[in-house]
């Protein structure tokens, strides 16, 4: 197995309001960028003290991601990883590109750009992770990003089919791209995406986000030597 720079999920520390959310969504993320690994079974005391809080919270994060079909319960073990097909992975992308493509070009004649602007901060987020090797911020990061910006199209549901999507995904890839040094350019993408529609340049926003899904899908299939 490819050893990792930093461990699976972060600690997390002290409680907010939004605790146990905080806590499936690192797990989630933990899950999606291929930290936490296919056919692998976690249980909640393990995985603990690695997020710095106690088994319960983690449970609980679990069950949830139970829902979601990322994870399988393992009687008196704890939860196993659940792996994603080549054919899964190829209709997700496909959805996405139908979804996501026409949507975000849409924006360059549509969205404010005091709107677009704002995702800025999201877009440089993404590339500070990426220069760190930080998986799991960078994946919550570009969750927000593409989300963000999709949300401007005023379709709450699109948004969340796309983010149903996203979760199903992994992004097996994740690592080399770190480990080569290549996942700033990827991060670089979202920042010319926002550039392209404040531009009000609807082909190079196709361009750039073609482009970019077709990085992601090589991500989601990149299984790296211990996939």
């Amino acid at each position: 197995m490819t050893p990792q720079k930093r461990p699976a999920v972060p600690e997390l520390g002290g409680r907010s309001p939004n605790y146990r959310e905080r806590v499936v969504n690192v797990l989630r993320a933990a899950l999606i960028s291929g930290e936490l690994r296919p056919g692998q079974v976690y249980s909640a005391p393990a995985l603990a003290p690695r997020l710095g809080v106690s088994a319960t919270p983690v449970r609980e994060a679990m069950l949830e991601l139970v829902k979601e079909g990322m994870v399988e319960i393992v009687p008196n073990k704890g939860f196993r990883v659940t792996a994603v097909s080549e054919q899964q992975l190829d209709e997700y992308t496909h959805i996405r590109s139908l979804i996501e493509i026409p949507t975000t070009v849409g924006l360059a004649a549509t969205a404010n750009p005091a709107d677009l602007e704002a995702l800025r901060a999201t877009a440089t987020e993404c590339l500070t992770s990426a220069g760190k090797g930080d998986l799991i911020a960078y994946v919550e990061a570009d969750l927000n990003f593409h989300l963000g910006l999709l949300a401007l199209a005023g379709n709450e549901h699109l948004v969340e089919v796309v983010r149903d999507l996203r979760r199903r995904s992994r992004l097996y890839g994740l690592t080399a791209l770190v480990e080569a040094g290549r996942l700033e350019a990827s991060a670089r993408e979202h920042l010319e995406l926002l550039d392209a529609l404040l531009d009000r340049d609807a082909e190079k926003a196709r361009d750039v986000l073609t482009r970019h899904l077709g990085h992601v899908r090589g991500l989601w299939a990149a299984r790296g030597e211990d996939g």
